[in-house]
């Protein structure tokens, strides 16, 4: 008889609560390296999703999303999961340049996401 094999359960980290999840999967920038959790927003030009940063002119720098799962588009734009309603923790965020708890927070409670 073979030996068990044991796994460990890891359990989704980013959730916070029992408000529903909505996830849509979108188009990501190309060149970035994203972890789950790293709070998007969107390019109005391309419509591609890309690190929300503060000073971004170009539509990205208003938070919409949060990445659902790490990805990484090192040359090319590509399809990634998203989180478009739901509690998630802040100490699972990644917030881009000149962004705090507080302005992701107020930015993105109006979309039914809620950072605890």
């Amino acid at each position: 008889m073979p030996n068990p094999v044991r796994t460990t359960y890891t359990p989704d980290q980013l959730g916070a609560g029992d408000f529903p999840i909505v996830r849509d999967v979108v188009v990501i920038g190309a060149d970035q390296v994203l972890s789950q959790g790293a709070v998007l927003g969107k390019v109005t030009a391309s419509g591609e999703y890309v690190l929300s940063l503060a000073a971004a002119t170009d539509g990205s720098e208003d938070p919409v999303a949060i990445l659902d799962a790490a990805i990484d588009t090192t040359g090319a734009a590509a399809d990634g999961l998203v989180r478009l309603t739901g509690q998630v923790l802040g100490s699972q965020l990644t917030l881009g340049t000149g962004h705090t708890l507080a302005s992701i927070k107020a930015a993105l409670r109006p979309l039914s996401l809620f950072v605890r």
